[in-house]
Formats: structure tokens, sequence, C-alpha cells
């Protein structure tokens, strides 16, 4: 199946909405005391450091980051049951505002499940979430704290983020499948 692709945020676009995440963060955090960055892998990993660089960068002070596998909290994957491992973070959580990041927030369920790897780490202070892309269509009570941009889409077309330490270059992109409009 061939799909037809359209470039919603490119590299700058892509800085800018990160820098613009970093400076509400740190409004709303009053600084990053207190604060972990949560990268939900993959890509919400690199999305993680990034921001951790750019809030050094502009606060002067380093941000913890770690990155979060939630694969086996997943509720739709057929390898059911918690594996205590993966609530083993690298960071404590205990008493901190966690800040989750992810590239992309579709359903919800990637979230629930990072939230259940972290309260099984942990009683955080709080829980916050940074999407790099929010396309809409929850299955759950889910809402971002801080959203580089919204793309409201429909069902068959998929948000395509790409990044320079996964992908060779940095731009995000809508999928259009042919045939489906």
């Amino acid at each position: 199946m061939s799909n037809e692709s359209h470039m919603i945020m490119d590299e700058m676009a892509m800085k800018r909405a990160l820098t613009r995440i970093a400076h509400e963060i740190l409004e709303r955090n009053s600084g990053v005391e207190g604060c972990i960055l949560a990268g939900i892998k993959t890509r919400g990993v690199y999305l993680a450091q990034r921001l951790a660089e750019r809030l050094e960068a502009i606060e002067g002070t380093a941000i913890p980051w770690m990155e979060l596998d939630v694969t086996s909290y997943r509720d739709d994957r057929a390898e059911q049951g918690k594996n205590s491992a993966s609530a083993r973070l690298s960071v404590s959580v205990q008493g901190k505002k966690v800040i989750l990041l992810d590239d992309v927030l579709y359903t919800g369920r990637t979230i629930r499940a990072a939230m259940d790897a972290i309260m099984d780490a942990g009683r955080p202070d709080s829980i916050q979430l940074a999407v790099l892309v929010d396309r809409g269509h929850r299955e759950l009570p889910i809402r971002p704290d801080y959203i580089g941009k919204n793309v409201p889409t429909s069902k068959s077309e998929e948000i395509e983020v790409l990044l320079q330490e996964t992908d060779g270059s940095d731009l995000v992109r809508i999928l259009q499948a042919r045939g489906d409009e």
C-alpha cells in the first residue's frame, strides 16, 4: 500500500516547539527543582534528552532524565503480565514532579502504561505530560500539559516523527493512505 505524505513540522519548527515546551515547564514548575524528565522509548527518550539540554541552557541547572520502557505495561499487547524489572527506573520518582515525554499522543494507552510503570516504581508528587504532536482520538481520559503541535487527524491517517538520532533527519509528517479519504 502506498501512502501520500505531507510535512507538518520541519527541523526548525521542532526546535521551536521544544523550546516553547521548555519555557512552559519552567513557568509551571517555577524552575526545574524536583523535576525529572521520563522519555517513553523510543523517540520520547531522544525528545527528553533534547528537552533536558534546552532546560539546562535556559535555567543553568541540569534536570535528570531517564528512559521509560512501557512495553510490559501495555494493555493491548499479547504478552500480558507486568514485569517488575520494568518498574526499576534509573532515577527515583519518589516525591518528584515527573514529566513524561512522548512523540505522538493518540489513544492515550501508552501514557496510561507509562503512569502505571512510574507508580510501580514509587509515588511521585505529580505526573505531567509533554508531547511533540497531539493527534486526537483519545480512548482514555488523558490530556497533555504541554503540546508542541495539535494536528487533528482522521483514523486512516498516521503521524510519523523522524528524529536525527534514529532516522537521520528531524521532521514530522502526516501519512494518508490512498483511497481512504
